[in-house]
Parts: C-alpha cells; structure tokens; sequence
C-alpha cells in the first residue's frame, strides 16, 4: 500500500468535516478530485474506509485505523516544518560550544543569558573541552563554536577575534614577591602555583613564560574553581596567573596584589572558531558580538570602581 501524507490529512479532514464538500474545501481541491482521491485509497487498502450510507459521513473501523495514525503522524510533520521554517529563517538551530580555555566560564555565562533572551529556540549546551580537543570536535560537526587561544589553519573553519587580555600574576600581600612591580619566571623556582586541572600547554603561564625559560615551578597544585584558587593566595597558600576579567573583583582588594608578567607585560587573543558555513548565520554573529562586548563591559566596570 503506498500511503502518503496526503491521504492522512484526507482522512483526517473528511472525518472533521462530515462530508465531502466541506472537506474538499479545506483542502483546497474539488470534491471529484477528493471522491477520486478516496477511491484510490480504498483500492490500494482493499478495505472500506468511509460508510458513505450514513449523515455525516463516517469513518469504518479500517478507517478509524487510518485516523488514528493521521493524528499521530501529522502534528510531527508540522513540527518539523516548522523547525525547517526556523532553520532557513535562522531563528532556530544549535549552538554547541566548546571551551578550551578553563577560565573563560567568567565572562561566557553573561554572554550566554543575553544570548537566551534574544534567540529562545537555539539549543545551547557547553562542552568545557577538557577531556577532548574542540578543533577537532568542530570538523567532526559535534561542537559549533569553540573558544581557543590558539588559532590554526583549517580548511573550512573561521577564527574570528573575540578580544586581548593579560594574564596576569596574583599572590598574597604577604608574598614576598609581592614587593615587586613585576614578575618574571625565575621567581616561580620557590613558589607552588596554583593552576587550573588542565595540560600546561592551555595554560598562559607556561606557554607565556615558563616553557620558553625552560623554568620548573617549586610544586604545582591544581584546582578547578576560580574561587578556591583566590582562596588560597589570599591565605598564602600559593601563587597563579589569571586572565585580568578574573582578577577583576580582587585587584584592589588589600589581601592581593596582582603584578605583569614581565615588565612590557604578556597579551594574548581569544578567538571564536566556527565552520564557515555556519559563521554568517543570524544567531552565530549575535553571540560572536556578545562575546566581543562583554569583557568590555567587565573592563569598564573595573576602571569605574578604581
């Protein structure tokens, strides 16, 4: 029996209508061309599907069947039209992110609520990129945009600019380095610095400084929240290097001090990186854009509380 969409939606309209004539109207054909659509049906089926002896016109058992899977199967149809509408019109889609830098969750979750507000029906999920490389979840279409520091040549992928930072050095004022105006990496030989549970090579304080002077910290412990880390420089538990949005809240706080590394200072990019075919759409731009201005916003906001 070869069913299509318009035989259930026949049914399904003739069983609403009561008849024919109003049917046909509905559906927007003549009623020979309904009676010749129901004929055909009924071959096809070799059952009765309408008892056309009784007013309104019925549907038999065979055709209550019918019935029954037009109710199931339409409304999943029209749904999925639906989702194909907001797909061309770019108002629906995914927006899986991925996020190989561990304290960007600062400035990421504010970008993401006005994101939210302005696009309700793209799905959005974060995938911290810890465990698994984002670059190459993104070529494999399971990720859609992915924060890096690390931008690379890919055929068919996009790293648009986000915004520079510093990293920078925070320790306890008690810390004896702590009178100086800037560190360097031969004074991390004699302090255990406090990090991120992540491979070195995402970590600025290596790539920036230790790595290239060949310099091994006295002992290394690692933590993953942000707020446990401050907590423990200011207890002198040891020292860390921050990107400046997180350091933002404690830079004039008495119990820190935040130095550069180095005296000219170090300063990194963030990129947002997306296939190409996906970096023009409607919904990618806008939460690209938010990117950009929130940790302006952050900027000005610290600037202003000096």
């Amino acid at each position: 029996m070869h069913l299509e969409f318009r035989h259930l939606r026949t049914v399904k309209a003739i069983h609403e209508a009561g008849g024919l004539a109003k049917a046909a109207d509905q559906l927007h054909i003549t009623q020979s061309a309904l009676s010749h659509q129901i004929k055909g049906l009924e071959e096809q089926a070799g059952v009765e599907l309408f008892i056309r002896r009784s007013k309104p016109m019925k549907l038999s058992p065979a055709g209550m069947k019918l019935l029954r899977l037009a109710e199931k199967i339409l409304p999943e149809v029209e749904a999925l039209q639906e989702d194909f509408r907001g797909l061309r019109s770019g108002k629906t889609g995914r927006l899986h992110i991925a996020i190989e830098c561990h304290a960007c969750f600062e400035w990421l979750f504010p970008v993401l609520e006005g994101f939210r507000q302005s696009w309700p029906d793209i799905d959005v999920d974060i995938r911290p990129g810890l465990s698994f490389d984002g670059l190459p979840a993104l070529l494999r279409e399971e990720v859609d945009l992915v924060v890096s520091a690390d931008p690379e040549d890919l055929p068919g992928v996009d790293f648009t600019p986000l915004f520079d930072y510093e990293p920078v050095f925070v320790a306890s004022s008690q810390n004896p380095l702590a009178q100086k105006e800037f560190v360097e990496a031969e004074d991390f030989k004699d302090q255990l610095l406090i990090t991120y549970p992540v491979d070195r090579t995402r970590l600025d304080v290596f790539t920036e400084l230790l790595i290239p002077a060949g310099v091994e910290p006295r002992a290394i412990r690692q933590v993953e929240l942000t707020a446990v880390i401050l907590l423990l420089v200011a207890s002198n538990r040891g020292v860390s290097v921050l990107p400046d949005w997180v350091v933002r809240e404690v830079r004039y706080n008495s119990d820190y001090v935040t130095r550069p590394l180095t005296k000219e200072g170090k300063t990194k990019r963030l990129y947002a990186a997306t296939r190409s075919e996906d970096t023009q759409k409607p919904y990618m731009s806008n939460v690209i854009r938010l990117a950009r201005t929130e940790p302006l916003k952050l900027q000005r906001k610290q600037v202003e509380e000096a």
